[in-house]
């Protein structure tokens, strides 16, 4: 399961790369800012859930990079229970899913992608490293040799999915650049509400620091 959640989200981060042409047509561009405008907004809603789930990720971070914990303590399983319980209340709004999603057209429908496979990213590798601590320490040897071998599959869901959040910021300031900036969008989408935006998902709010240190199999 990890692993299509992986595959999914090489998909997500690639599809980023589809902004808007310089030479589209003006009623192609309206309806690209129209997007971009709505999904801008549909974002604003998830911040505060979203800082709750990074704060929460980021505290429970250092227990889970180098694999399971060998002997959990309380508090460390009262953090990565909170990490859970946060990225699985992570919603996804309406318009970033079917059928609504497949009418988003240019950089809007790429950044909702993104923050969707984030999502299901983060709330599915949170859940799988809490299983895979419980078969460690309450199943077979063999269950538990199985879920040492293969949680970096999940831990490394979870750092993807707040480096995938991390680039949204990037690719709402380029989308907003690249439809004509303040002289085109003008009250409906300004300067500084983007800029709020590209700074709560950004790599300095949302990445994780340091990187995955275990490997599949380890």
């Amino acid at each position: 399961m990890a692993a299509a959640l992986l595959a999914l989200g090489v998909v997500s981060i690639a599809a980023t790369g589809c902004g808007a042409r310089a030479s589209a047509p003006p009623g192609e561009l309206q309806l690209q800012r129209a997007d971009l405008i709505a999904v801008s907004r549909a974002l604003r809603t998830t911040e505060p859930a979203l800082a709750r789930e990074v704060a929460a990720t980021k505290a429970a971070w250092p227990l889970v990079v180098n694999g399971l914990p060998t002997d959990p303590s309380v508090t460390s399983r009262r953090a990565i229970q909170t990490a859970t319980m946060h990225a699985t209340a992570l919603r996804v709004p309406s318009l970033f899913v079917q059928p609504h999603v497949a009418s988003l057209t240019g950089r809007g429908s790429s950044v909702a992608g993104q923050f969707r496979t984030a999502v299901t990213l983060a709330a599915r590798g949170w859940q799988m490293i809490g299983a895979a601590i419980a078969t460690s320490e309450h199943g077979t040897p063999a269950g538990a040799r199985f879920a040492r071998a293969n949680v970096a599959l999940y831990i490394e869901s979870v750092y993807d999915a707040h480096f995938s959040l991390a680039q949204i910021g990037k690719q709402l300031l380029d989308g907003y650049r690249n439809l004509g900036g303040t002289a085109a969008f003008g009250a409906s989408l300004t300067q500084a509400e983007v800029d709020g935006l590209a700074a709560a998902f950004s790599e300095a709010s949302d990445r994780l620091h340091p990187h995955t240190g275990v490997r599949l199999g380890s």
